[in-house]
């Protein structure tokens, strides 16, 4: 039977790669922790500059307008707080000092709970594959979670030490619980919809019926109307 996660963590914490992959990942969840009292921050890795299939279109210019795209997802969440770390577009894997970063992140803000992408998700089907930054950010942020975040021993100039409990990891081809979010799956369309660079004009209608179908899919296999499915680390505190 499905498990599905009914506690709200006092402080959550979702780290992701690029401007949209929260909202499409978990921003149902997100939305509804925010909702209920949580206090929900975002950390962007990379500054999405490079996405997109227009030539004509400096990376510059489109890290600025996902920039403003991520801002207007996040008022509609209801995040308490992002932030956009920087990293050039699909190079966070040579991002020097990057887990130092993470884990001085969590120290400060002291989350109950952690969100990020799941690294081991790499093929899904044969249409495809998991984006770089992807990986790179949910290895990253295992590091720093665990031993790092939680030893004094580990980046001591980071601050004392903080033991994060849970880690949700989205994107995955292993849930093994979901987030019920039938009361925030509209909230979560609309998110992904600001991000408008990411699709065609004519697409943005398309994005939030994909958004409601993936949702319905991982409700049907929660036994709810729509749910969120994650792969659940637990490490403690």
């Amino acid at each position: 039977m499905a498990e599905l996660v009914t506690v709200v963590p006092s402080v959550a914490l979702a780290v992701y790669a690029h401007p949209d992959d929260a909202d499409v990942g978990c921003g149902g969840t997100l939305a509804l922790w925010a909702a209920r009292g949580s206090e929900v921050h975002l950390v962007v890795c990379t500054d999405g500059g490079r996405g997109t299939r227009d030539v004509g279109t400096p990376p510059e210019d489109l890290a600025a307008r996902r920039s403003e795209e991520l801002a207007a997802a996040a008022q509609i969440v209801g995040l308490h707080s992002h932030r956009v770390l920087g990293a050039a577009d699909g190079e966070l894997d040579r991002r020097a000092g990057f887990v130092a970063e993470l884990v001085a992140l969590v120290r400060s803000l002291q989350p109950d709970v952690v969100l990020g992408h799941d690294p081991t998700a790499v093929f899904f089907g044969q249409d495809y594959f998991n984006h770089r930054d992807h990986r790179a950010a949910g290895w990253a942020l295992l590091d720093a979670l665990s031993p790092s975040a939680a030893l004094p021993h580990y980046f001591p100039e980071a601050g004392p030490p903080h033991q994060v409990s849970t880690v949700y990891l989205s994107g995955t081809l292993e849930p093994d619980v979901w987030v019920d979010i039938s009361e925030t799956v509209e909230v979560k369309a609309s998110a992904v919809e600001c991000h408008r660079s990411q699709f065609a004009d004519a697409e943005a209608g398309w994005a939030g019926d994909a958004v409601r179908r993936r949702a319905a899919e991982e409700g049907r296999r929660a036994g709810v109307a729509h749910a969120e499915g994650f792969r659940r680390l637990r490490l403690g505190g």
